[in-house]
């Protein structure tokens, strides 16, 4: 049986579960409707039956996630509406009436009245933040759409630095935050707190793909995660702190919610066999790292922009600690050579150029400044490959 949280101020009862609508989608790019082809868009609309067949009734999508809305407003129209929590996102703009036109094309392509959840995407940047809550900004054209009554509740979404997070947080103009936190990456953990201070809605985005690639995991993990897959482990994590209230599964076919809701069953008492896959993974990481770098290798570090060459160097020692430890060589690969086309989605540059750089200074924080920059090289010969360009802003 489907569980259900409430999802802070909004008082919206959510799944804790919501259908992602990044990944069954025709194309990144809008496309006139009869350019999609009826095989994808019969794939979408089984998925999307499929997904209120197991109680996941928040579908969630993008204004850039190409197709996806006008794809999804082909079904949306034909279900009970009131059984529905439907979410969009909208970048935001320096011209707040393009943010008010971009709403107007998604609610259009949907074929909706209104939209229970509208995110603000993307406030990475205290940049992106001003153009959202100044006077005359993104915020004031939603709240002139609350009033009409095409939007109920307010978030935003980010992949932005957790001081940004809060920062946003903290102006209390949002009822909910899209953001990331799961196993492999827990720096977001006090943003998560302050957001539950401020009673908003927790929504975390990419569980199974950005925190891991985890529907093709390494045989090492699914090892240390037995009897759990490593999907269901990071579900349950991520659930067993009440603090979070949804985890987006982003579908591409039906069948996609199978292994998700393994974790359903063990969610009344998460510990007992959270805590022996906790320990064994750590042990490993230890095994492999070395218990000083595991404990501390973190601490100290600059920030990209704070950096020559504008570096991401805990990126990059991040990455190169999942590969060595838990042999997740494909998923850092694939992050390691997005640094340098990430923009503010996944910013900084990788460590090809670190030879060029006198970065002491820059680590005298860090008790391991001395090693760190034959660390990086070292991480830029086992992860350098092809440049991965940004499919989406997600």
């Amino acid at each position: 049986m489907m569980q259900y949280r409430r999802f802070g101020r909004t008082e919206l009862s959510i799944p804790v579960f919501s259908c992602g609508g990044m990944r069954y989608k025709y194309k990144w790019q809008d496309v006139p409707k009869n350019e999609i082809p009826l095989n994808n868009q019969q794939n979408l609309e089984n998925t999307i039956r499929r997904s209120l067949e197991c109680g996941i009734n928040h579908i969630e999508t993008a204004r850039n996630y190409g197709t996806s809305e006008m794809q999804l407003g082909e079904i949306l129209p034909q279900l009970p509406r009131e059984k529905l929590i439907i979410q969009t996102k909208i970048s935001p703009s320096v011209d707040s009436q393009e943010f008010k036109s971009k709403f107007d094309q998604s609610l259009h392509f949907l074929q909706l009245e209104y939209v229970d959840l509208l995110a603000i995407h993307g406030i990475n940047t205290l940049e992106r933040l001003d153009y959202s809550i100044r006077p005359g900004g993104c915020l004031d054209i939603v709240r002139k759409l609350q009033e009409q009554g095409k939007v109920r509740f307010v978030g935003f979404s980010t992949h932005g630095p957790t001081d940004v997070i809060i920062k946003t947080i903290e102006t209390n103009q949002f009822d909910y935050v899209n953001l990331h936190w799961y196993y492999i990456n827990q720096e977001n953990w006090s943003a998560i707190e302050v957001a539950n201070k401020f009673d908003l809605g927790v929504f975390i985005i990419s569980p199974s793909d950005k925190g891991g690639k985890l529907y093709q995991p390494p045989q090492k993990l699914i090892d240390l995660c037995y009897p759990l897959s490593p999907m269901v482990f990071n579900n349950l994590f991520c659930l067993s702190h009440p603090q979070v209230h949804t985890l987006s599964l982003g579908a591409s076919k039906p069948t996609d919610f199978d292994e998700h809701l393994k974790t359903l069953e063990f969610l009344e008492k998460p510990d007992e066999i959270l805590q022996p896959i906790l320990n064994s993974l750590e042990k490993e990481a230890i095994a492999k790292l070395g218990e000083n770098w595991y404990q501390t290798w973190h601490i100290g570090l600059p920030t990209p922009e704070n950096t020559p060459g504008n570096i991401n160097i805990p990126v990059i020692l991040w990455l190169r600690n999942l590969a060595i430890a838990y042999d997740m060589w494909e998923y850092a690969k694939v992050r390691y050579n997005l640094l340098g086309n990430g923009s503010h989605w996944f910013p900084g540059a990788n460590a090809e150029q670190v030879e060029k750089y006198n970065l002491s200074k820059f680590l005298v924080n860090s008790p391991h400044a001395d090693k760190i920059p034959d660390i990086l090289q070292d991480a830029h010969q086992l992860l350098v490959g092809t440049p991965v360009e940004l499919l989406s802003s997600t």
